[in-house]
């Protein structure tokens, strides 16, 4: 059995389907907050309610007596943690949900695991903590004292405290570095999904740093198969012996962000319009994952080209929104 925090957000919806398409019983848990459009969530949770090997728990992770009830209902043997406080933009203006959410409510986590150790355990970093880094691309042997927002910092934060927890206790951990994850079931407050917006209402899109950026774009079904292969198997201990490891999960080819709009606009049949502006406070202009060691410990490689996931992205987004007149909040 398998416990996926964050089971109704977009990650968290992906790899628990994953799970149960291989036949593993799935507990999701989640708080269904209002941080975007809860419709969202709750249509996804109404998707893996279907199927017979899920159970949902309502929970919101800082809750540490409810956390604690979940965690002794079921022999978990394995953790999937993915419960987070998203977006770089919205830590500059709300910075204390961060610190509920990506502090307290994964040091609860951890907690948990302590009182007693699954199998394996695995949690949800971020590209951001490598913030202000110019080497490109980024490894996991390069420095990560940098960040630009608050959102990077408490990442980072959440793996050090990870790497205390194995190293005191023994408990097998890894955390993955997810590179700007896009596809069906998006988030409203990513890119891709305001791009969309606009371009289908023919309005123009923002676009920072007037233009001249590039993301490493990593299809949601390749980061879904990526945390399944990880959990399945225990990675070496690092170094010093302490089961603890972080690994890059990205595409691996960093591209133009108006390339990607571009795409993005062929895939839903118009002609984006563009604002241009100057870069935003906590941004970065490039990310590139070295996905080197993920791919020589777990024989993992990003198979998903922007062409193929942008046109099934675009493919969902007419399906669910397009022909609906319900905003995209």
């Amino acid at each position: 059995m398998i416990l996926v925090t964050g089971a109704a957000g977009f990650i968290g919806f992906h790899v628990s389907r994953a799970l149960l398409a291989r036949g593993d019983h799935v507990v999701g848990l989640d708080n269904l907050n209002d941080y975007y459009d809860p419709s969202l969530k709750k249509a996804r949770l109404a998707l893996l309610d279907q199927e017979r090997h899920f159970s949902f728990e309502e929970c919101d992770i800082s809750d540490r007596e409810r956390l604690l009830q979940v965690w002794r209902s079921h022999p978990f043997e394995g953790v999937i943690h993915l419960a987070a406080q998203a977006g770089v933009r919205y830590s500059i203006i709300n910075p204390h949900a961060y610190v509920q959410a990506n502090l307290a409510g994964f040091l609860n986590v951890l907690e948990l695991l302590r009182s007693r150790p699954p199998r394996h355990a695995v949690y949800a970093s971020s590209s951001s903590v490598y913030g202000a880094n110019r080497k490109q691309p980024f490894s996991e042997n390069d420095r990560v004292d940098l960040p630009v927002s608050l959102y990077a910092a408490t990442k980072r934060a959440d793996e050090l405290l990870a790497h205390v927890y194995a190293a005191s206790y023994a408990i097998p951990i890894t955390g993955l570095r997810f590179f700007t994850v896009y596809g069906p079931w998006g988030r409203p407050d990513m890119a891709p999904m305001k791009f969309a917006r606009s371009i289908v209402a023919g309005e123009r899109i923002d676009v920072y740093n007037h233009g001249n950026m590039s993301r490493d774009f990593t299809y949601v079904d390749d980061v879904a198969d990526a945390v399944v292969r990880v959990l399945d198997r225990v990675p070496a201990a690092d170094e010093s012996g302490i089961p603890h490891r972080l690994f890059n999960v990205g595409n691996n080819r960093p591209e133009p962000l108006l390339r990607f709009i571009e795409v993005l606009g062929m895939a839903l049949g118009r002609k984006p319009e563009l604002n241009l502006l100057p870069m935003q406070l906590g941004d970065v202009a490039e990310t590139w994952a070295d996905v080197s060691a993920i791919r020589a410990e777990f024989d993992w490689e990003p198979r998903t080209s922007i062409d193929v996931g942008l046109r099934a992205f675009a493919d969902w987004y007419r399906d669910q929104y397009a022909r609906s007149s319900r905003p995209v909040d």
